[in-house]
């Protein structure tokens, strides 16, 4: 078991038969209340907590008369946005700008892990992303809802979820797995407010329905939620270093939370204004440009919230490899051990112990028998070392300095 992994402190240990993974415990040597064990359980509830929240989105946007009527609303709204238009007037060659910036940002992900040889978190990240996808397409195409026609007729698949908003989240999210812990906030956080920034455009453009763009963010939630879990069931998680909160942090994660609660607080006030009737007939006037307002809103609202979620899940939870500790080379006369200046000398390497030439003769002999091996020579040679031409010349007394560092070649003659 890992010095992390020990259980809780404090508090009645509960019996075998209430802990529930106490043969997980047995099989694997992980205690039922480690800290691998928290860490997947707490990814566990969010992932089914995530595919919930689909289902519900699911079944009240697409499955329900009022809520495709909606949708339909939030969509034609757009044009009586003037805003709206006239950023889609003026810039007509934003499509392609976002298609280009979702190549971009598929490959900045797969290099910074590559950079970083972290390649089994890389390729964890993107897996993931590839297996939202294929469950995006599926729902697309499978899933039950009502048929859609386009304007010569032929039917057309789903556009829940939406595959751009799946790939914007699936970077921003994926970020986690690939960047340091340290920047793992800033670099989350500015993924998701681009992501964010591309479903508005969705929207705007007419090409997504407010709701394709939710149950992408949930999605890609309920994925990587499942793949940090993963992860944990591996060993690949350890407790992160207690730091304080740097300024550059609070910078990206201040607005991603102000975006989040201003979205969903303006999504959930227009809501009620903006619901259509289950009745077939001409919407009002105003109703279909209060609706495009509310999906933004709401778009906006539940991207922020579900990359301060992660966050927060993940929040000292280190998914880097452990460090491997440093170690000096061993002697030859002691393999076993290092070179230790203040050690006591053996009376074998030098004569008068117990005397300031004693002990200083006798700690040149063992560090000279240590800087050989170091530097391949065998002990008692004279071969001389790199930058020490008085080492044949016996007579001459070389002592540590002992105050200014320790293991280290600083002699006097």
């Amino acid at each position: 078991m890992a010095p992390f992994d020990r259980t809780r402190t404090g508090g009645s240990v509960p019996s075998v038969a209430a802990q529930g993974t106490w043969w997980y415990a047995a099989i694997a040597g992980e205690a039922a209340d480690s800290f691998r064990a928290r860490v997947r359980i707490r990814m566990r509830r969010a992932c089914l907590a995530a595919i919930l929240l689909l289902t519900l989105a699911y079944a009240g946007l697409v499955l329900t008369a009022t809520g495709r009527r909606w949708g339909d609303a939030a969509v034609a709204g757009r044009l009586a946005d003037p805003i709206v238009a006239r950023l889609l007037r003026e810039h007509p060659s934003a499509q392609g700008l976002s298609t280009l910036t979702l190549i971009l940002a598929v490959l900045l992900l797969a290099a910074t892990g590559l950079l970083r040889k972290r390649y089994a978190h890389t390729g964890a990240a993107l897996g993931t992303l590839a297996a939202a996808l294929l469950v995006a397409e599926l729902l697309r195409r499978y899933a039950p809802g009502p048929r859609l026609a386009d304007a010569s007729g032929a039917t057309v698949p789903s556009g829940f979820p939406s595959v751009s908003g799946v790939i914007a989240a699936g970077v921003a999210l994926g970020l986690l797995l690939v960047v340091p812990y340290r920047l793992r906030s800033v670099a989350v956080g500015l993924g998701a407010l681009w992501a964010a920034a591309l479903g508005a455009y969705g929207i705007a453009a007419g090409h997504h329905r407010p709701g394709d763009v939710i149950a992408a963010d949930l999605l890609v939630l309920a994925a990587y939620a499942a793949a940090v879990g993963v992860l944990a069931r591996g060993g690949k998680v350890r407790p992160a270093p207690r730091r304080g909160l740097p300024p550059q942090r609070l910078l990206v994660t201040l607005p991603l939370a102000a975006l989040a609660v201003a979205g969903l607080a303006a999504g959930g006030y227009l809501l009620g204004a903006s619901l259509p009737g289950s009745a077939p007939g001409p919407l009002p006037a105003e109703l279909p440009r209060i609706a495009h307002r509310c999906g933004q809103a709401l778009a906006a609202g539940t991207g922020a919230a579900v990359a301060l979620a992660l966050l927060g899940m993940l929040r000292r939870v280190e998914l880097d490899p452990e460090p491997v500790p440093y170690r000096h080379a061993p002697s030859e006369a002691d393999p076993d051990a290092e070179f230790d200046p203040d050690a006591e000398t053996d009376p074998g390497l030098g004569s008068g112990l117990g005397t300031d030439s004693g002990r200083g003769s006798g700690l040149a002999s063992r560090r000279d028998t240590h800087l050989d091996a170091r530097h391949g020579a065998g002990p008692g040679t004279d071969a001389p070392r790199p930058g020490d031409p008085l080492r044949r010349i016996p007579w001459i007394p070389r002592i540590p300095r002992y105050p200014f560092s320790r293991g280290r070649d600083h002699e006097i003659s």
